[in-house]
């Protein structure tokens, strides 16, 4: 809304189109001023229905809707028993009626003043910007972190939400910089966040970026990680990587340092201490080389994490491209390399025939030397 003349003068319109019958000659303003609220709420994604409700007196007979800066005039007769309340319902939004609206009432006594403006968005009339974290999405509790709303050129503000549980957000503050500094971060800073871009003085956005989760490291004690039956383990088979805490923690999370793969989370239905999680990898491939780390939370707090465990490196050994299938169809995974037997023989071969020569020349020598004795004595 803009000064005070422009409020007069929309005053006076609403009166004017409310009042048109000669005893309506009262003075405007006499009665409460209306509310207005959007069910479900102000914000509205592009082809979805919303209802705007105009809370006004038990005397209203008519009920008006106006879109500000607009021709938008809608009205409704009050009916005899919910005369206070209107219902002005739009079947599906698109971006023309993003915007921001008011509404009167007309009774006996005559006209009321603006209701208050509501704000009505209308979001996914342009294509989703992008949501980052930056250093990271896992914070440790105290650590600096700003969130990163990156978008296509040409749009001049960008707002940033977090989910409430089902409540959808109240309002899309925008801002000219991408960059949403979220400052030291305390466990209400976790959350899961989306970020949205319009174009100045517009209430029509875009559709809301992928969501983001923070999670805040450091609220609880760090649990162990062990892999059964080890940490180095052969291509195709399996591994259970075992998270474990001494205090009761109802769910944890597996992740794998590098890896751009949302973590693993098993939430435990049985909250007797030790607390174990167990995490099956299979079949291993190269892909499951690494470190990884678990964390343990609370089920009510999903957001806050506690310590990480020290990390374990998990080793995986046999490439798939050096395991054969056998002839006779079994398991791959079980099939052995088939063997070249033809040197081994060679050298068998070769070895007996070394021992034979030398046996041979033993047995001549002596031969031949009491041979040449004999010769001797008969000269």
């Amino acid at each position: 809304m803009g000064g005070g003349s422009t409020t007069q003068s929309l005053m006076a319109l609403l009166c004017l189109g409310l009042c048109w019958r000669p005893w309506d000659q009262v003075q405007a303003g006499v009665l409460p001023k209306p509310s207005i609220r959007a069910d479900p709420g102000p914000i509205v994604p592009k082809g979805s229905p919303v209802t705007l409700w105009c809370q006004g007196s038990p005397q209203a007979e008519v009920y008006r809707l106006y879109k500000v800066g607009d021709s938008g005039l809608w009205e409704d007769e009050a009916t005899q028993d919910s005369r206070n309340t209107a219902r002005f319902h739009f079947e599906s939004l698109s971006s023309r009626h993003a915007g921001q609206y008011q509404c009167a009432y007309r009774s006996m006594k005559g006209c009321s003043r603006q209701s208050d403006p509501l704000a009505l968005v209308v979001t996914g009339v342009y294509r989703e910007p992008s949501l980052s974290a930056q250093p990271g999405s896992l914070v440790l509790l105290g650590d600096r972190l700003t969130l990163q709303c990156r978008s296509d050129a040409g749009f001049g503000r960008l707002a940033l939400t977090k989910d409430e549980g089902s409540t959808p957000p109240l309002r899309l503050d925008g801002q000219h910089s991408p960059d949403f500094p979220l400052g030291r971060v305390s466990h209400t800073r976790g959350g899961r966040y989306r970020c949205y871009a319009a174009h100045n003085i517009s209430d029509a956005w875009s559709a809301p970026s992928a969501p983001l989760d923070v999670l805040i490291v450091g609220m609880y004690q760090k649990p162990s990680l062990s892999a059964h039956p080890g940490t180095s383990v052969s291509w195709g088979k399996n591994v259970t990587l075992q998270c474990r805490s001494e205090i009761v923690l109802d769910t944890f999370h597996l992740f794998k340092e590098g890896s751009l793969a949302p973590a693993q989370s098993l939430r435990l239905q049985d909250t007797t201490a030790p607390l174990q999680a167990n995490f099956t990898l299979s079949p291993m491939t190269s892909a499951h080389h690494g470190t990884y780390r678990c964390y343990g939370s609370q089920s009510t707090s999903p957001y806050v994490l506690s310590n990480p465990s020290d990390p374990l490196q998990l080793l995986i050994s046999g490439p798939a491209d050096t395991i054969h299938p056998s002839q006779n169809h079994t398991d791959p995974r079980n099939a052995s390399p088939p063997q070249d037997y033809t040197v081994g023989n060679i050298i068998r071969m070769a070895v007996a025939g070394l021992i034979l020569l030398g046996l041979g020349i033993l047995l001549f020598q002596p031969r031949h030397g009491h041979g040449g004795t004999q010769d001797a004595a008969r000269s």
